[in-house]
């Protein structure tokens, strides 16, 4: 398996930087949902925390992997994708970066307009990016909620087309993310 990504297919490096974020990410996600709706209570303080943390790696990550992806060549489309599904796949892709990078950095706003500090896993705590105010916090709370919202329809465009481009035009879009 190659490391970097061919005119055919991702290498490793770009399979392991997808894999493992669309893993996080739905994790958070999950997470999230989930943590919203519970009780004030000592396990929705942890899950903040853990949420808090896992969305500082993510932001890490994103910057490593689009570092990664200004040096790679991405593998060409199949002949038969008509240019809009092309125009579609980029746009998905750019709005994953724009989500990815706006998602952490809503909540590590969010944190600090709460006046919560940011724990990178008791490694470091993240510098407060506002000083704490209510009426921002509020606002944050909305904007980062929205932000996930529009992660997730991305996400769904996603996979939605990978899934179309595998089981319906039965092209290698899919396989060339895959080990």
């Amino acid at each position: 398996m190659e490391l970097n990504n061919t005119a055919q297919r991702y290498g490793l490096i770009s399979q392991l930087f997808h894999w493992v974020m669309a893993l996080l990410v739905i994790g958070l996600i999950v997470i999230g949902l989930y943590m919203v709706r519970l009780p004030i209570n000592a396990w929705k303080l942890k899950l903040y925390g853990l949420h808090k943390e896992w969305g500082v790696l993510v932001l890490m990550m994103v910057a490593l992997r689009l570092l990664w992806r200004f040096t790679q060549i991405s593998p060409e489309y199949p002949l038969h994708m008509p240019l809009w599904q092309k125009l579609a796949a980029k746009s998905v892709h750019v709005a994953f970066y724009f989500f990815l990078f706006a998602l952490p950095i809503s909540g590590w706003m969010l944190s600090s307009a709460s006046g919560l500090p940011v724990s990178f896993f008791g490694l470091f705590v993240m510098p407060d990016l506002v000083g704490p105010n209510q009426a921002l916090r509020e606002l944050l709370t909305q904007v980062h909620k929205w932000l996930g919202y529009g992660l997730i329809a991305a996400l769904g465009a996603h996979v939605g087309a990978a899934l179309q481009h595998h089981f319906i035009h039965k092209d290698d879009i899919l396989r060339r993310m895959l080990p």
